[in-house]
């Protein structure tokens, strides 16, 4: 098998394996796919899952799929943000399928009730986890303009009550102007 080929396989059967075993949404799947493309397989540096997770999160459309296409395309191209995109849709369609023809004997199953409360729990840990992580590390880079960015859209937020389009619109000139003032 040629290198791009094995290189697209590991891509697909790995956003697949972090696909259908995350329980939670996008933000549960950002550290899984962080260790794996940044730590392990090494194809994207730290910075570069940052700016990703970033893209991601404010682009429209769930936050696992966007993050995929991102990878995929940081990776391989065109060709990897399909096969990445196919390999990070298809286990939850695959277990949605199944669940659906069962849903009535689901729907009332205590067990199963419990479990998904469960993994609430669980998936509240992580994303907490994600956000502690990636605002250390933005400490640990004494990024100012980073952290007065983090610390003044928290105040906007849950202060102010500002519109989250209005905070990525001022986040990007904000983001323009910081590129300008570098070159």
């Amino acid at each position: 098998m040629e290198k791009k080929e094995h290189k697209l396989l590991t891509l697909f059967i790995t956003c697949f394996k972090i696909s259908a075993f995350t329980f939670g949404g996008g933000y549960v799947i950002i550290p899984l796919m962080r260790d794996t493309f940044v730590n392990k397989l090494k194809w994207i540096d730290e910075n570069e899952m940052l700016d990703l997770t970033a893209i991601a999160q404010s682009s429209p459309g769930a936050i696992a799929v966007n993050a995929s296409i991102l990878t995929g395309f940081k990776v391989a191209r065109l060709k990897g943000a399909l096969i990445s995109t196919i390999a990070t849709v298809l286990p939850p369609f695959i277990i949605i399928s199944i669940i659906s023809m069962f849903y009535t004997a689901f729907r009332d199953n205590k067990y199963v009730s419990s479990a998904m409360t469960a993994m609430s729990a669980a998936v509240a840990a992580v994303v907490i986890d994600v956000v502690f992580s990636m605002i250390l590390d933005i400490i640990k880079k004494k990024k100012l303009t980073s952290i007065l960015v983090l610390i003044i859209s928290f105040i906007l937020l849950e202060a102010f009550n500002l519109n989250i389009i209005i905070l990525i619109f001022l986040a990007i000139l904000l983001g323009i102007a910081e590129y300008r003032r570098s070159k």
